[in-house]
């Protein structure tokens, strides 16, 4: 989510209209989630005024994107419980490497990795770590925990992690490749790259098409490359139908489909949506996509002009 407007100092907290014009969500709603489900506990004043404080706004923002996404008030206030839960397992990881992208410091967010990938392996550590401390930081962003620089900081950080991941990946098992890519209004890919580190580490060559990939893009990279299988994915329930125009495009060609992402969330979202559905979890996903590909042995001799698993091509920031 892009907050392109300044909104008023958090300080010792906002009033409520002041939370309810920064987060976009009605005040009446702000005291229902109070009220029904505890999200937040706010402060009050001596008069008896509600003030959020940049935690509260933080756990709010949370509840309204998983709202967003469709999902009920109490299956929202539930999911937020459990990633803000500090009993979780893979909570002091996520809470370490905040706290190191505060301090700018990279190699101690990069031992922090390592030293998860050592203990949980790459799939856990993607899906409990790695994926949470990302969508914490931008509530972090939102209600003024921190600056954009720490949001890019933190990105960047994990993106190189991953980038080395894919560069001591095991040869790839096959001569075809999967495309993967996000709806032509999407932005983000941080999510297909972490795919395509686990999918390359159990070796399936993958192609990044970037963001914001136009339907032509997507259909000429089908034609221009022995494809195994295409994924799309979108995050934004509002961008979804042209995402679901790449698939549908896709799907003409005759090369298999894969989808995800929060537009895509519900049953009723995927809805005559061609392709397969992968889930919420990059671990179930990787197997979902490897249990279809074709066994083929890999052409004998050089293969000019690419790299063991992983081809960049149009990687946005």
């Amino acid at each position: 989510m892009t907050n392109t407007t300044a909104g008023p100092e958090v300080g010792a907290g906002l009033l409520i209209h002041e939370a309810s014009a920064m987060l976009g969500v009605p005040a009446p709603t702000l005291r229902s989630w109070e009220g029904r489900y505890g999200m937040p506990t706010t402060l009050r004043t001596p008069g008896g005024h509600r003030r959020y404080t940049s935690e509260a706004l933080s756990q709010l923002s949370l509840m309204r994107d998983e709202i967003v996404t469709g999902r009920r008030p109490p299956d929202a206030a539930r999911r937020v419980r459990a990633l803000l839960n500090d009993q979780a397992p893979a909570h002091s990881r996520i809470t370490h490497i905040l706290a190191r992208s505060t301090a700018r410091d990279a190699d101690a967010i990069r031992a922090a990795l390592e030293d998860s990938l050592a203990e949980l392996g790459l799939a856990s550590t993607l899906d409990d770590v790695v994926m949470p401390s990302m969508r914490q930081i931008g509530t972090w962003w939102e209600s003024g925990q921190c600056d954009v620089g720490q949001e890019h900081f933190l990105t960047e950080v994990l993106r190189g992690w991953l980038a080395k991941i894919t560069t001591l990946a095991p040869p790839v098992e096959s001569d075809r490749w999967v495309l993967l890519g996000v709806g032509p209004r999407d932005l983000h890919t941080l999510g297909i790259e972490a795919l395509a580190a686990l999918l390359v580490t159990q070796g399936v060559g993958c192609r990044l098409l970037g963001s914001r990939t136009p339907v032509r893009v997507v259909v000429a990279a089908v034609a221009a490359n022995p494809t195994a299988a295409v994924v799309i994915v979108s995050h934004v329930p509002t961008h979804r139908r042209p995402a679901i125009e790449s698939l549908n495009a896709v799907a003409t060609t005759g090369c298999p489909t894969y989808y995800a992402g929060n537009a895509f969330l519900f049953p009723a979202a995927r809805k005559g949506v061609p392709g397969t559905y992968l889930g919420e979890r990059l671990g179930e996903a990787t197997d979902l996509i490897r249990a279809c590909l074709p066994t083929e042995v890999p052409p004998s001799g050089p293969q000019l002009g690419r790299t063991p698993g992983l081809s960049l091509t149009a990687l946005a920031s």
